[in-house]
């Protein structure tokens, strides 16, 4: 088996490089993923949103944010320039004078993506493996990164095949060297970073690390993963609300959301084989915190007018005392990138700690961040926010 090394075991110090490796690298989350580091490694912007720039995180020996250096792969070939400003509001949430101030920087960047290798009919899945490999291996070399995290920010995939799910790990190298076999795109990338020592982080509810025979090769390399599908909007109020119920003892009946969304993730889930990996997602949190049953329904729809901003609308029947009828009604509204970004930064700089420390497998302490987290079962965010504060200090 063709094998590359990325290598993860150097300690740390203040100005090594970390290289992020970002799959959708010109998609809009990247974009602004990528805008807001070089805006904060310059002080054009604050760092509110950054969970690990707040008080329990910052003795924690976290990588420093102006470390960052950023390549990948994507499918389209927009500049990033062109990215940030197609992303400047009222499309997007960066501010046109932000974008002007980054240009320089941005198109500096621009050296490290890649076009995405192609998958082509009749292909073995190795070929797109080892592409992958030498793009890393090239991106390690080239920004002198001391270690390199790969994340995945692509467009939702279709939920995979049950065989595919339970494959173990000598039955998904097998298929790696079938002509033509069908493995998911996130699972090659998910195979290509770990079998090289690379840890990976899953923020698409697409299936990645989450397969069976990935999980074990986590543990035989021994590095870190985490994921699946960043959680940054309604299903970060379901996480926070829903143990308010269990906690006050009110019987939830019925609890149903409309969701609405303008940018390539909002078009991709129009597709009702693509959003039902979305939707499976969104609708497990609440009944796991209940403990129970209630109805419950999660739609996506797409409106291309919206841009980058997406609305979520909940209603919430319950039960109280002498069984009276109440209801409860949320509207939440943001920018889709601005949640996410973010969180992408505080990523990388805790799957690089956990690293650091030698953690492999799911990292189940950053469930926090995840609507369907690996390796752990908790999804009440109060309890999931204790469990990263504690695991970050060593607790």
């Amino acid at each position: 088996m063709e094998m590359h090394r990325v290598t993860t075991g150097q300690r740390r110090s203040v100005g090594e490089p970390l290289g992020v490796w970002l799959i959708g690298a010109r998609g809009a989350v990247a974009t602004t993923t990528i805008v807001g580091a070089i805006a904060l490694r310059h002080g054009h912007t604050g760092t509110v949103g950054l969970v690990t720039e707040s008080d329990p995180f910052r003795a924690s020996g976290l990588a420093p944010l102006d470390a960052l250096v950023f390549g990948g792969h994507d499918l389209l070939d927009t500049p990033l320039v062109k990215a940030a400003h197609a992303l400047c509001r009222d499309v997007g949430p960066l501010a046109p004078e932000l974008v002007r101030l980054v240009e320089d920087e941005l198109a500096t960047s621009e050296q490290h993506l890649r076009p995405a290798p192609a998958i082509v009919e009749g292909q073995r899945p190795r070929e797109f493996v080892s592409a992958v490999q030498r793009d890393l291996d090239e991106f390690r070399a080239a920004s002198g990164a001391r270690r390199v995290i790969v994340v995945n920010l692509a467009t939702t995939e279709p939920l995979p095949a049950a065989d595919v799910l339970a494959l173990d790990l000598d039955g998904f190298e097998r298929r790696l060297d079938l002509p033509g076999a069908q493995v998911p795109t996130s699972a090659l990338y998910a195979y290509a970073a770990m079998d090289m020592d690379v840890p990976y982080v899953n923020f698409t509810p697409s299936v990645g690390a989450s397969l069976t025979g990935l999980q074990a090769l986590a543990q035989l390399r021994g590095v870190p993963h985490a994921g699946r599908d960043g959680k940054t909007g309604e299903t970060l109020l379901k996480s926070a609300l829903a143990p308010m119920f269990r906690m006050r003892s009110l019987q939830v009946r019925s609890w149903v959301g409309f969701n609405v969304l303008g940018n390539a993730d909002g078009l991709a889930l129009s597709d009702p084989t693509i959003a039902a990996s979305k939707t499976e997602s969104k609708g497990k949190v609440v009944p796991s915190i209940l403990g129970y049953e209630p109805h419950t329904l999660v739609r996506i729809d797409y409106v291309p007018t919206l841009g980058d901003w997406k609305t979520a609308w909940d209603l919430i029947q319950f039960e109280g005392f002498l069984r009276t009828p109440m209801t409860l009604q949320f509207t939440w509204q943001g920018a889709d990138s601005a949640l996410a970004a973010p969180l992408v930064l505080d990523l990388v700089r805790l799957v690089d700690l956990a690293a650091s420390r030698g953690e492999r497998g799911g990292l189940g302490h950053l469930a926090f961040f995840f609507k369907s987290p690996v390796s752990c079962e908790v999804h009440d965010l109060a309890e999931q926010y204790a469990l990263l504060c504690q695991h970050v200090k060593g607790a």
